[in-house]
């Protein structure tokens, strides 16, 4: 595997090292020891899929505080995503910056999200699939969100979003959320 980091503090880019011959290529996608190496959680608690019927959906922006925080190794398997990512912690030199990263079936890129980031992603194809290796148990009296659009943040989504859920367009603007087990934001916006 090639880990890449990225502008914000522990998260990485993640891509394949094939090893190809005339029947086709093989590549690692996940090593515990590997991930390890480079500092980064390798728990796997829960494997899940998604599935998105149109071009233009949009999740998120999700994440779980402590005791519950979640890592995420997150990879598209079918079409194609933009991912975001907000990092979420207030100690952090990259506190309230985020990042954006094209995954498709085609790249077989992986984004590594690491606790107490913000993650969501809009399809940019109709049929697009996503799996995520996530390294807590979903809890929801953990679980925080901000809105997509949330002026603060400015995300250039690539398309309109065109399928959203009202828990997601219903999360709050960056003004005043609590970000871990007693810390709150305060931000001007």
């Amino acid at each position: 595997m090639i880990f890449t980091a990225t502008n914000l503090q522990d998260a990485y880019i993640i891509d394949l090292e094939e090893r190809s011959d005339h029947r086709g290529f093989f590549a690692r996608y996940f090593c515990a020891q590997e991930f390890e190496a480079h500092g980064l959680k390798p728990t796997v608690a829960q494997c899940n899929l998604s599935y998105n019927y149109k071009k233009g959906t949009l999740r998120g922006m999700h994440y779980q505080i402590k005791p519950a925080a979640e890592t995420k190794l997150v990879r598209c398997t079918k079409g194609a995503i933009y991912d975001v990512i907000i990092d979420m912690r207030p100690d952090s030199p990259t506190f309230l910056s985020h990042i954006g990263v094209e995954l498709t079936a085609d790249n077989r890129r992986a984004l590594y999200v690491p606790e107490m980031f913000a993650h969501g992603y809009q399809a940019l194809t109709d049929d697009a699939e996503v799996i995520y290796q996530v390294g807590e148990f979903y809890t929801p009296g953990y679980e925080r969100g901000l809105r997509y659009d949330d002026p603060f943040f400015n995300i250039e989504w690539p398309l309109e979003a065109t399928e959203i859920s009202e828990k997601d367009l219903n999360w709050p603007l960056l003004s005043m959320i609590p970000v871990g087990d007693t810390e709150t934001v305060s931000v001007s916006v």
